[in-house]
């Protein structure tokens, strides 16, 4: 179906994310490295980026709103998700299309991500 990156320092939140949605006939890439996002995309073909708010430092609204500030990869919808609580309004400013807060159940992933691909053009 779609090509997700998944990009969270969590490495056994991003492995197991990355089961559910290959059961769910997505191609995953795993990243715990939020600089190499724009990289991630245009190698892998990227059409949809799970997105954590705090990564290995770094803020992940700030490496939203670079995606979304770089016409080259500002096409591609961005999920965020983070355990911080009332971060979801900072997310969706940044550029986010949604935001799911950990721990989540993963059929209400499933269906941010269904519907999140069904109204956001793949391609640019």
């Amino acid at each position: 179906m779609a090509k997700i990156l998944i990009v969270d320092d969590d490495q056994t939140i991003g492995f197991m994310l990355r089961d559910i949605l290959e059961f769910n006939d997505h191609t995953v890439t795993v990243s715990q490295q939020p600089r190499k996002t724009k990289e991630n995309i245009l190698e892998n073909d990227i059409e949809l980026i799970l997105l954590d708010k705090l990564i290995s430092g770094v803020d992940g609204t700030d490496v939203c709103a670079q995606i979304k500030g770089d016409e080259e990869v500002a096409h591609v919808p961005i999920l965020m998700m983070s355990a911080l609580h009332n971060v979801d309004d900072i997310c969706r400013e940044a550029g986010a299309v949604d935001f799911i807060s950990k721990p989540f159940d993963m059929e209400t992933l499933i269906e941010k991500i269904n519907s999140i691909l069904k109204s956001h053009p793949v391609k640019p």
